[in-house]
C-alpha cells in the first residue's frame, strides 16, 4: 500500500529485535561529530589556526622520531601524524585531544615489527581500529576511571625509560644494535661505543635536550624542540658533520602497502593487535581526561574518543601509518596555546601534511642525533616526580603497585605491566577491605522497667553482634572464626544492617557459623537484613535450619532484642520449677 502512496504502517520496534536496533542506532549516533562543535571555529578560526601552527611545530620532530623508533621510518612517522591526526581530531570525544604516533605505542611496535614486518604492524592496526570501535559501542570507555593512580605513574616512568633506552643507539651513533629487549640493544650500544667512542654525535644529542629542556622552562610558549633539531641541522650541514641523517623522505603520501593477510597469518595477529587496542584505549582516555583538567568547563566523551581513535587507526594503514593514540604532550600544548576548538587539531595534521609535500627534502637532513635528543627531552619532562614521590609516602600498598607496574614495563612490556599493576592493586584493595569488616559486640539497650536480677540474667545469655564491612570471600573466613569462639549463651543476635556487601562464599560462612552455634545449643536470631542481601542468603539456606525449620529473623535489633529476652526467662523460670517428685 504505501508503494500507492498510501503513508507506511508504524514500524514495530518495542520487541526485542526493535528494541536492540534501536538502541543500536542511537548508540551510533551519539559517537558521530556534530555540526555545532565546529560552529565556533568557522566564526573566530583565529585562536585554533594559531594552536595548530604551534602544535604542528612541537609535533613534527616527535612524529619524525617515533616513526624511526617503531622501525619502519620517519615517513610512517609523519604520515600517521597526519591521517590518524585528522580523523581522530573529527571524530573523536575531546576537542582538544591531538593524535599521532606515541612513544608508548613506538614501545609495542618494535617487537611486532621484529616478529611479523611492516605489513604486520599494519595490519595490527588495522584490527586494532576495529576493535577500539567494537569497544566504543560496548560502552567501555567509562572503565578509564577506575585505573588507580599508581597504576598509571608507574607505567608512565616506565614507558619514560623504555623510550630513553630505545634513543641509546641513535644518540651514540650505533646502528644496528643487537638484542630482544629495548635495554639489551642499549647495553650493546654502550659496549660497542665503549670500544670506538666518539664524543660528535652524543654531543649533538645533548645540546638538543639541554636547549629543550631549559628553553621549555624559562620560555614555554616558544617550539624549542623544532629551534634545536632546525639548529642540529643547519650546523650539520655547513659543517658537514659525518653523524647519520634521516634519509630520503616521500614528497607524498606513502601509497597503501597493507598487503592481503592470510587467514593463518591473521589470527597469529590477533594477540598483538589486542595489546594495541588496549594500550590505545588507554592512553588517548588518560590524555583526553588530562585536557579536562588543563581546560576549564570541558569534559570529552570517552566512548566517542574510543570510536574516533578506532576510526583513526583503521585509516592510518590504509595510507602507511602506524598505530596512533591520543598524546598527552601534544594535547598539553594544544591547550596552553589557547586552543577552543577541533579546528586546531585538524589544522595541526593539515600543516603536517603540507610539510610532507614542500619540505621534505630538508626533513630528510635532520640528523638521528638531534631527534634521539628531542625524545630524550620528552621522556625528562613524561615523569611527573611530584606525584611519584606523593604516592611513594601515602602508603606501602600503592608503592608496591607503582614499582611493580614500572619493573614489569621496562623489563617485560606495557599491556603485562596495566595487567600486573591492576592486578596488584585489586590484591591489595581487597586486603584493605577484608581488614576493614569486622564483629564486634554490642549492648543490648534493654527497654522497659526490670529487675537488677532480671538484667544480670540477660546479661548472662544473650549476646549481640553487629557485623560491619564487606562480607565477602576474603573476609569471611575470619568472620567464621571470631564467630565461632562464642560460648556460654543461650541466645546469639547478629546484626547485619551494616554490611556492606555480601557475595556467596560469606553467605556460606555465615550459614556454617550459625550451624556450629546452633549445634551447641545456641538459638540464632538475625536483624536488620538489607533488601539486596536477601537473595544469597535465602538461596543459600541461611534462614533455614537442617530440620527446615526457619530461623528466626527480625527486622530491627530491639524487636530481636525482645524475643531473646522472652526466650532466656521462659527457659529461666522452666528451670526453676520444682520436678515432680514421681
Amino acid at each position: 500500500m504505501s508503494e500507492l502512496g498510501c503513508p507506511p504502517g508504524p514500524t514495530n520496534t518495542t520487541g526485542p529485535a526493535g528494541g536492540r536496533l534501536g538502541v543500536a542506532v542511537r548508540t551510533f549516533a551519539e559517537l558521530l561529530p556534530r555540526w555545532r562543535e565546529w560552529k565556533p571555529a568557522l566564526r573566530t578560526p583565529g585562536a585554533d589556526l594559531l594552536s595548530g601552527l604551534i602544535v604542528a611545530l612541537v609535533a613534527l620532530p616527535l612524529a619524525l622520531g617515533f616513526g624511526i623508533s617503531s622501525g619502519l621510518g620517519a615517513a610512517t612517522g609523519l604520515t600517521t601524524a597526519v591521517i590518524a591526526g585528522a580523523v581522530a581530531a573529527v571524530f573523536g570525544g575531546s576537542r582538544f585531544q591531538v593524535s599521532g604516533p606515541t612513544g608508548a605505542m613506538t614501545v609495542v611496535l618494535v617487537p611486532i615489527v621484529g616478529q611479523y614486518g611492516p605489513t604486520g604492524v599494519l595490519a595490527v592496526g588495522l584490527i586494532a581500529g576495529v576493535l577500539l570501535v567494537g569497544l566504543a559501542f560496548a560502552g567501555v570507555g567509562r572503565a578509564v576511571r577506575y585505573m588507580p593512580a599508581p597504576v598509571i605513574e608507574g607505567f608512565t616512568a616506565g614507558i619514560a625509560v623504555v623510550i630513553a633506552l630505545q634513543q641509546v643507539p641513535s644518540a651514540l651513533g650505533i646502528q644496528g644494535a643487537e638484542g630482544e629487549k629495548v635495554w639489551q640493544s642499549a647495553v650493546d650500544a654502550v659496549r660497542r661505543f665503549a670500544e670506538s667512542p666518539s664524543i660528535l654525535t652524543p654531543a649533538v644529542a645533548l645540546a638538543v635536550a639541554v636547549t629543550i629542556l631549559l628553553g621549555g622552562r624559562y620560555f614555554p610558549r616558544i617550539p624549542f624542540s623544532l629551534v634545536a633539531v632546525a639548529a642540529a641541522t643547519v650546523a650539520a650541514r655547513a659543517f658537514d658533520l659525518s653523524i647519520a641523517r634521516i634519509g630520503t623522505i616521500p614528497s607524498g603520501f606513502s601509497p597503501p602497502t597493507l598487503n592481503f593477510v592470510h587467514l593463518g597469518d591473521l589470527t597469529s595477529l590477533i594477540a598483538p593487535a589486542l595489546a594495541v587496542a588496549a594500550l590505545a584505549a588507554l592512553e588517548s582516555l588518560l590524555s583526553a581526561t588530562a585536557a579536562d583538567s588543563m581546560a576549564v568547563g570541558t569534559r570529552h566523551n570517552p566512548d566517542r574518543e574510543l570510536f574516533g581513535q578506532g576510526l583513526a587507526n583503521i585509516a592510518a594503514p590504509l595510507f602507511g601509518g602506524v598505530p596512533a593514540t591520543g598524546a598527552i604532550a601534544r594535547t598539553a600544548v594544544n591547550v596552553r596555546s589557547g586552543a577552543r576548538t577541533r579546528l586546531a587539531a585538524l589544522t595541526h595534521a593539515l600543516i603536517l601534511a603540507a610539510i610532507v609535500y614542500l619540505a621534505s627534502s630538508l626533513v630528510a637532513e635532520i640528523p638521528l642525533a638531534a631527534l634521539a635528543g628531542v625524545l630524550l627531552a620528552t621522556t625528562v619532562r613524561m615523569v611527573e616526580t611530584a606525584s611519584i614521590l606523593a604516592i611513594a609516602r601515602a602508603t606501602r600498598a600503592d608503592t608496591v603497585v607503582m614499582v611493580a607496574t614500572f619493573l614489569v614495563t621496562v623489563v617485560f612490556d606495557l599491556v603485562t605491566a596495566v595487567a600486573v599493576g591492576v592486578g596488584f592493586a585489586a590484591i591489595l584493595a581487597l586486603r584493605a577491605v577484608a581488614k576493614s569488616a569486622r564483629i564486634e559486640q554490642i549492648p543490648l539497650d534493654e527497654v522497659g522497667d526490670h529487675l537488677a536480677e532480671e538484667h544480670e540474667l540477660l546479661r548472662e545469655h544473650i549476646v549481640a553482634y553487629r557485623i560491619e564491612g564487606a562480607l565477602f570471600f576474603a573476609a569471611a573466613h575470619r568472620f567464621l572464626l571470631e564467630l565461632a569462639d562464642v560460648s556460654d549463651v543461650k541466645v546469639v543476635i547478629l546484626r547485619m544492617s551494616r554490611i556492606t556487601a555480601l557475595d556467596a562464599t560469606g553467605a556460606m560462612v555465615l550459614q556454617d557459623a550459625i550451624a556450629k552455634l546452633e549445634h551447641r545449643h545456641i538459638t540464632v536470631l538475625i536483624s536488620g537484613v538489607k533488601p539486596e542481601h536477601l537473595r544469597p542468603l535465602e538461596s543459600l539456606g541461611v534462614f533455614t535450619t537442617k530440620d527446615s525449620e526457619q530461623r528466626q529473623l527480625f527486622a530491627t535489633t530491639p524487636e530481636a532484642i525482645d524475643y531473646a529476652r522472652a526466650i532466656v526467662i521462659s527457659d529461666s523460670r522452666h528451670s526453676a520449677a520444682p520436678k515432680d517428685p514421681r
